[in-house]
């Protein structure tokens, strides 16, 4: 979806490469829980587009929304923000 042109981008750690030319990004995100005002993590799976296959697990990286691309894979990887340490 687009609003004001832009493509909506989450940043999130990669937790499988094993696909070709695909990662699977978990992006976590944080928010008080509406009735007890605790904070609580959520996360979600994301198949992204990695077409020269360079990401590795661990890696944080940008996704970008995208057209579908195949059945489960709406998003791309943008930009790699910081290489696991392995």
């Amino acid at each position: 979806m687009k609003i004001n042109g832009q493509r909506r981008q989450l940043i999130g750690v990669i937790s499988s490469n094993k696909m070709d030319k695909t990662v699977v990004v978990n992006v976590k995100r944080r928010f008080p829980h509406p009735m007890y005002k605790k904070f609580v993590n959520k996360t979600k799976k994301y198949y992204a587009h990695d077409p020269n296959g360079v990401c590795g697990i661990g890696d944080m990286v940008v996704i970008e929304e995208s057209r579908p691309l195949s059945k489960l894979k709406r998003w791309r990887v943008k930009t790699i923000q910081e290489k696991a340490v392995n």
